[in-house]
């Protein structure tokens, strides 16, 4: 009886390593396909994208930036909306915060940004923005449900019209970032000119 456990014990030990030697080999063997997947990817050269190609690599730069500030802009209505919404659902309303925080979402502080990179690089398919200020400012009669729950409904629309522009705004900054690096790949040098340069010393100093 002790033997037959014994040769048990051993054959499912020995089982037991067998699965664990072949999951080990998987696991290489997808490790090799993604290494070799990602080699391919590298020896790609960086692509051009022809709708930047107008742009001065200061330019494209300048572009870049604008992008990058502009998303900042817009994850901070978001987070503003997001909040308003939360106060409404709650019925909860605060005066002071309503007119603290409108002034962000005044029409000239949303479209500033964007009609700056529409003047860049126009963009048709940019979603349109809701009108922000106007939506915010909006505060309906204690007990007045139907226009509670309407301005809980705008608030998410106008929320998710916010997500589709940032969603925008990524793929632009992303097109942008790429032209960059397709620049920079085709002229290595190119890239020392984002370099702060120092001003030098003045001898009568």
């Amino acid at each position: 009886m002790v033997g037959e456990q014994d040769r048990t014990g051993a054959a499912a030990g020995a089982a037991d390593r067998g699965a664990a030697a072949a999951r080990a080999d998987r696991a290489k063997a997808r490790a090799a396909v993604r290494a070799k997947a990602q080699a391919a990817a590298r020896a790609l050269p960086p692509q051009r994208v022809p709708e930047l190609g107008h742009l001065s690599l200061a330019g494209l730069r300048t572009y870049r930036a604008a992008l990058s500030a502009e998303e900042d802009r817009v994850s901070y209505w978001r987070r503003i909306l997001q909040g308003r919404l939360d106060l409404t659902r709650t019925a909860a309303e605060q005066p002071t915060d309503i007119v603290a925080l409108g002034s962000a979402l005044r029409p000239e502080q949303v479209q500033r940004g964007r009609n700056t990179l529409v003047r860049v690089v126009p963009q048709h398919d940019i979603p349109p923005l809701p009108d922000l200020a106007a939506l915010w400012e909006r505060c309906p009669a204690p007990g007045d449900e139907p226009a509670w729950q309407a301005l809980q409904a705008d608030l998410g629309l106008a929320e998710s019209a916010l997500s589709r522009y940032r969603t925008s705004l990524h793929q632009q900054l992303d097109a942008a970032t790429s032209e960059l690096i397709a620049r920079y790949h085709a002229e290595p040098d190119s890239c020392l000119s984002a370099l702060p340069t120092r001003t030098p010393p003045n001898p009568a100093a």
